[in-house]
């Protein structure tokens, strides 16, 4: 018990003993409907409640991050590819004007906005504030409400405002400032306040707020709110004039929810918020306010992910349920943040643990069969599926382990700000209730559930942190659990193990445990008979590896967490025979399915593909992914192809060694091979090796990437009679090193290739750079620039440098008709090499090419284009080529037209057969397509 004592003097250290003091603000605020805007007259009467002498107050003012493109709001939104800030009017954006700051005797404060957080202002104390002192701050300002499109808070096109960080508030003081811009993290850090509100709107305007309202006067054009609020958090504001709240009361307790009902009827709704409300009271306590606010607007920024999020027709779930867990998640969310006050950017993780831990436990109790399919895990075909055994609860480990597989896991202790947007969405609050999960089942009592309930009722509307939550934890543990915060909190170390020996004897088994990780974490170990559990324990102080002994007791196989109760890595090498001869059996399985770590799992699926030559190509696929990424994989893929009459297809073999917190991200090596036709009656062989060094910046958030390719490259063809190439087995040794830091405002990427082969050896540099203007103006610009260190082949330009259509002789490129000279599939283009689209000569260098290639756009998706450049072919002079037009990017990289306007040629649209010189790209791989929607998500 030494230990557990050191951990508690350990946490009390560092718990931070502050308090908010009593801050009372008064606000008179008028609405002109007509402009979005809000004059507003505010009393704060601020009270210095710490031990030090203060010289300045800090505000929060986070109406103004909406103010131009450069605020820290904006960067979030272009990190995260949101165009429509950016491209948004400039009446569509919100923005602060202050008029005056002036104290009790309206003498005017200095003050200024510090110059990288526009949506804060520091107010600068004539005399220093002394502790248990009070100052009156006095603001008049102007608040230009933003539209709801950026956040869903602001106003929408029916003329209804849902408002949230609308006034400007007091930062909390606790030892330092707290300063935090708004990132469209919904998660200011305030303290809490005594509000008064007298709100001036037009009659037609229905108010909704979770503040009390005092009385109503309506005089003139104008209706006039007072609203009150003692030891208020947050203060949401919505005036609705086409739609209204429903006000529900529970326990004197009026909830008002804007929440989809699912046509349930008000007695059904009512009775679901009683539920959930007597739910948290027992598990919690009692919530100290009159009224709790519910927005569709806050559930959708923090949904709950999964099937339930799909269209209600195809909805697997009992009526009610999805509305049930709608307002579980929602009113959980609101009850937390107005009662326990923590650091929402650096203590989140508290907050999720106590959530998920409260709505498993909800789901648990009141849907206990409840799968995370639904109904649909009963219908004949997905039944088969292990997905359909899972539980509803399973997903929230299943969401964090989607993370922990790619090595895109980031500490619980993270700050919010610094998340990728999965994690900061989704994986780490699965995470942290998944954790919590893992310590309950450890503990095999209720120390958890008290502790939360401790957690809450001490720390009620005050000051708290998170040691204050792993004190009161580990004082309630009878074991030593202080590996949950040094090895699961503060750390994104993997959680793994193995069974890496057994010693049978007639009475009792000696069990060899390794642990992979460097990490003090428990594990339990399970003796199975027949699939059934018969034996459990847990094994703490594994080091590197221990041995336990266990009592044989009729066990056939060894399994450690074996229901799954451990956010593991990797159980797949979690079992062991005792009677039985393979470790696990094996599972054939039709299409990809959720791992089931029980079995051996291979997957056929059908696939499919298409080209010119062998059209339609169909066959099974047989392989070892699951839904989540696994390190070592395969697949086999043999096709028939429709138009060729033969079998074409693919097969690879793959390992990745993922490293943590190094620029050294990720190892990968293997091997692949293809066949398909590359002409009719024609078809080309490849082979390839590869190893590539894959590395990232531990500041997860940038999107600065490098990696080092190395492959070689074995090709054997067929021999074309009109296109005689001197080596149809040819082998080409290549190096690449790519590097690339993209998002929205500026994008650059650069790559430099380098091949050797039998007769050739070359060199290549492209880069990109793209660039969105404050005005909206996007320029694009490339080069490329290649030269040959030596080159043998000097009857073909197969592998000479193309102006615009490489030969691909590497065979890289997803041509759809590679080898055809005319038609519509000799019209698409691949951006690679010289990147001309109009067809000039020479098209090919065997020598050297320079070339530059620029577009800039003149309405939305459409842009001008321009390229330009010098080919050097041996005994030749240089030519200098160029080319423009007019480019449409429906979807930029993905789907492009090109139409040709001027070049070499002349106005080339004014010429016969226009329609053949037009170029187009177009992407089929769903792989492709899908990194297009999921890139602000990693």
């Amino acid at each position: 018990m030494k230990l557990k004592g050191n951990l508690l003097v350990l946490f009390s250290l560092l718990a931070l003993s502050t308090c908010f003091g009593q801050t009372t603000m008064n606000i008179t605020a008028v609405l002109n409907d007509s402009i979005q805007t809000f004059n507003i007259q505010q009393e704060i009467l601020y009270e210095n409640s710490g031990e030090d002498t203060l010289s300045v107050i800090y505000l929060n003012d986070w109406a103004n991050s909406y103010k131009d493109k450069s605020t820290p709001l904006a960067k979030r939104f272009a990190e995260d590819y949101i165009r429509r800030f950016h491209f948004a009017r400039s009446g569509e954006r919100g923005s602060t004007k202050i008029y005056s700051i002036t104290d009790e005797n309206v003498q005017l404060y200095s003050w200024e906005r510090p110059e990288e957080n526009p949506d804060l202002i520091r107010v600068n104390l004539p005399r220093p504030l002394l502790p248990g002192k009070k100052a009156t701050i006095n603001l008049l300002y102007q608040v230009k409400v933003p539209s709801e499109k950026f956040t869903r808070f602001g106003y929408d096109d029916l003329g209804n405002y849902k408002l949230k960080y609308w006034y400007i508030t007091p930062a909390v003081y606790n030892g330092e400032w707290q300063l935090y811009s708004d990132k469209n993290l919904g998660n200011q850090y305030a303290a809490p306040a005594n509000i008064n509100i007298k709100l001036s709107t037009r009659p037609y305007l229905y108010v909704a707020s979770p503040l009390k309202t005092e009385r109503l006067v309506t005089e003139d054009k104008y209706k006039t709110t007072y609203l009150t609020g003692k030891n208020t958090v947050t203060s949401d504001l919505f005036l609705t004039k086409s739609y209204r709240f429903d006000a529900i009361l529970v326990n004197k307790k009026e909830v008002l929810t804007n929440l989809e009902d699912e046509n349930l009827n008000p007695q059904m709704k009512g009775f679901i918020i009683d539920r959930i409300l007597k739910f948290l009271e027992q598990r919690l306590g009692s919530y100290p306010h009159e009224s709790l606010m519910i927005t569709r607007e806050d559930y959708l920024n923090n949904p709950v992910y999964g099937l339930n999020q799909l269209p209600r027709f195809i909805r697997p779930f009992p009526d009610g349920f999805q509305y049930d867990i709608k307002q579980l998640k929602a009113i959980t969310n609101q009850y937390l943040k107005n009662t326990i006050l923590l650091n929402p950017r650096k203590e989140q993780w508290v907050y999720d643990a106590i959530q998920i831990s409260l709505m498993r436990d909800y789901v648990d109790t009141y849907y206990p069969k409840m799968k995370v399919l639904g109904s649909l895990s009963n219908i004949i075909g997905i039944k088969w599926f292990h997905a359909a055994d899972l539980e509803f609860n399973d997903q929230y480990p299943f969401l964090y382990l989607h993370m922990a597989r790619m090595n895109l896991d980031q500490p619980l202790s993270t700050a919010q700000d610094s998340l990728v947007k999965f994690n900061q969405n989704i994986a780490n609050a699965y995470k942290a209730g998944a954790g919590l999960k893992y310590v309950d089942a450890f503990l095999e009592t209720d120390a958890v559930k008290n502790s939360i309930s401790e957690f809450y009722k001490t720390n009620l509307l005050k000051p708290s942190n998170e040691f204050d939550f792993l004190e009161i934890l580990q004082k309630n543990a009878q074991k030593d659990i202080s590996w949950f915060y040094k090895d699961f909190v503060k750390t994104n170390q993997k959680i793994d193990f193995k069974i890496s020996g057994l010693k049978k004897s007639p009475d009792s088994l000696k069990v060899t445990i390794k642990n992979k990780r460097n990490n003090a974490m428990p594990v339990s170990l399970y003796g199975l008979k027949d699939g059934e559990i018969v034996y459990k324990t847990w094994v703490e102080d594994l080091g590197e590896a221990k041995e336990v002994t266990i009592p044989r007791d009729n066990i056939d196989r060894l399994a450690l967490n074996y229901e799954g109760e451990i956010p593991e890595l990797n159980q797949r090498d979690n079992y062991k025979g005792v009677t039985k001869l393979l470790n696990k059996p094996i599972q054939f399985r039709l299409l990809q399915d959720v791992e089931d770590p029980r079995y051996n799992q291979l997957f056929f699926m059908p696939e499919f593909s298409y080209n010119l030559y062998d059209g339609i190509a169909i066959g099974p696929k047989l392989y070892n992914k699951t839904i989540l990424n696994r390190n070592f994989d395969f697949k086999i893929s043999p096709k028939f192809g429709f138009n060729s009459k033969t079998i074409v297809g693919s097969a690879s073999i793959a390992n990745t060694h993922y490293y943590d917190d190094q620029d050294l991200f990720a190892l990968r090596y293997g091997i692949g091979g293809t066949r398909f036709s590359y002409g009719f009656d024609l078809f080309y062989e490849k082979f390839t090796p590869y190893l590539g060094f894959y590395f990232r910046n531990s500041y997860l958030r940038d999107n600065e990437r490098q990696s080092l390719f190395l492959r070689n490259v074995n090709v054997n063809q067929d021999l074309d009679p009109l296109n005689p190439v001197e080596q149809p087995e040819y082998n080409v040794f290549n190096v690449r090193y790519n590097y690339s830091d993209t998002n929205l405002v500026d994008y650059i990427s650069a790559g430099i290739d380098y091949q050797i082969a039998k007769n050739f050896s070359k060199v290549a540099l492209d880069v990109e750079y793209r660039k969105l203007f404050k005005n909206n103006r996007q320029i694009n610009l490339r080069m490329f620039a290649g030269t040959f260190i030596y080159n043998d082949e000097r009857d073909n330009d197969y592998f000479s440098f193309a102006l615009d259509r490489p030969t691909d002789y590497l065979f890289d490129y997803n041509y759809y008709g590679r080898s055809q000279a005319s038609g519509l599939f000799s019209q698409q283009i691949i951006p690679a090499e010289g990147g001309f689209k109009s067809q000039l000569e020479p098209e090919f260098a065997n020598q050297w090419m320079t070339t530059f290639n620029a577009n800039t756009n003149i309405w939305k998706w459409i842009f001008a284009y321009g390229d330009v450049g010098l080919v050097k072919n041996k005994g030749q002079d240089a030519k200098f080529l160029y080319d423009s037009g007019v480019r449409m990017s429906l979807v930029q990289d993905y789907f492009e037209v090109y139409f040709p306007v001027y070049s070499n040629l002349g106005w080339e649209i004014a010429q016969e057969n226009y329609d053949q010189k037009i170029r187009f790209i177009v992407t089929l791989d769903i792989n492709t397509l899908l990194r297009l929607f999921t890139r602000q998500w990693y």
